[in-house]
């Protein structure tokens, strides 16, 4: 079974990426063997190594293909709201999420990463372009005056990155909180982000 007539190399790779995806959200990285992604994806083990060099590698490029995207996805489609709501409407989700395909998949990743340095490698390099697209958001926020300027923009996407990531563990069928509390102590958290002088003018007297 190698290379499958009328596809083209784009849609094997992208029939590849998928079947991993589904592999390794359903099986675990460990329990998901390269000759079981091949055969979902309808090739061969050698069609499988012509487009990744190893079962690291597609793990992560599964991640980059098919991980969890909502800010980006939000931000895409609305591209001139400002990052501060943005952030608002994915933190309020963060406790009401359940186990997922995706959710599953960024566990894998990070649960082999600590096992395996293969994985690990690329998953420092996946969490570091992360990191540095969220900094960006939090600086063009800054420069725009949404977001306190004295606030470190790799510390914030830092936090941005540990609350994201850990709400794929910790999901609502173990614990669960309410969505008024969540939803206060949220809007508690943006408000401090905001710049000294309009918290000031929020809080004055009219």
């Amino acid at each position: 079974m190698g290379r499958i007539a009328g596809v083209t190399a784009t849609e094997t790779r992208e029939r590849l990426l998928r079947a991993a995806a589904e592999a390794f959200a359903l099986r675990g990285y460990d329990g998901t063997r390269v000759a079981d992604i091949a055969s979902a994806a309808g090739v061969s083990n050698g069609a499988l190594y012509a487009h990744f060099g190893s079962k690291a590698e597609l793990l992560v490029v599964a991640l980059r293909a098919h991980g969890p995207l909502l800010l980006a996805k939000l931000l895409a489609a609305d591209p001139d709201r400002p990052i501060t709501e943005l952030l608002a409407v994915v933190g309020r989700g963060l406790p009401r999420r359940r186990p997922d395909a995706h959710g599953s998949l960024i566990v894998e990743a990070l649960v082999a990463a600590r096992r395996d340095e293969d994985v690990a490698r690329p998953m420092r390099d996946y969490v570091g372009e992360r990191a540095d697209w969220l900094a960006g958001l939090v600086r063009a926020a800054q420069n725009d005056g949404e977001l306190d300027g004295a606030l470190s923009p790799d510390a914030l996407s830092h936090f941005c990155l540990l609350l994201a990531m850990g709400s794929a563990l910790v999901t609502s069928d173990l614990h669960t909180v309410d969505d008024e509390e969540w939803a206060a102590l949220l809007t508690r958290v943006v408000a401090a982000l905001a710049p000294a002088d309009s918290t000031a003018q929020r809080g004055a007297p009219r």
